[in-house]
């Protein structure tokens, strides 16, 4: 879809949790691509921080960031699978006022372009949370370029037509 030029390009302030048991700072290649890919469309990171499996520590940090109002949109990486220690669609579950179902359905279609039948094992999951964005990515580099390059890049780009996320961010709390 095409970018509107004679709209003006509005920066959105952006939050990047990873999720993992065994990162740290080092070793974050898919919070690293994140920040990277979200500089280079010309938006700001507002935070970053990396915590373990656990939704309670998940759900705390999510809260923080949501009730910080110079934060606009969240990005998770990590923590979307099967497996029993994967927590993150739960934690952004219990924080979520409005989920976006579209979101996962889209990721999973573009995801089986690149991984086949292997992105079953995906919970990639979307969210508003009183106004903020949460968007929860699977921990691998290739998802997050594959959601970032397949639809946040576009979404999260005010310029973007038909419609995009940020036009709507005035609009979030409304009753």
């Amino acid at each position: 879809m095409p970018i509107d030029t004679t709209r003006s390009f509005i920066p959105v302030r952006i939050a990047v949790l990873t999720v993992s048991d065994t990162r740290s700072l080092a070793e974050d290649r898919s919070g690293d691509t994140l920040v990277g890919l979200l500089a280079d469309a010309g938006h700001e990171l507002a935070d970053r921080i990396i915590l373990r499996d656990d939704a309670d520590q998940i759900v705390a940090q999510l809260n923080r960031w949501i009730d910080d109002t110079s934060i606009d949109c969240v990005l998770t990486t990590g923590g979307t699978g099967v497996t029993g220690r994967d927590v993150t669609p739960e934690a952004v579950e219990r924080v979520a006022t409005k989920m976006i179902p579209g979101f996962g359905e889209l990721f999973r279609w573009l995801s089986y372009q690149t991984i086949g039948t292997s992105t079953i094992q995906s919970r990639a999951c979307a969210c508003v949370a009183r106004g903020t964005y949460i968007f929860a990515l699977p921990g691998s580099t290739g998802a997050v370029k594959d959601a970032w390059n397949g639809i946040l890049r576009d979404q999260l780009d005010s310029r973007h037509r038909p419609c995009n996320f940020v036009e709507l961010m005035p609009r979030l709390l409304e009753r």
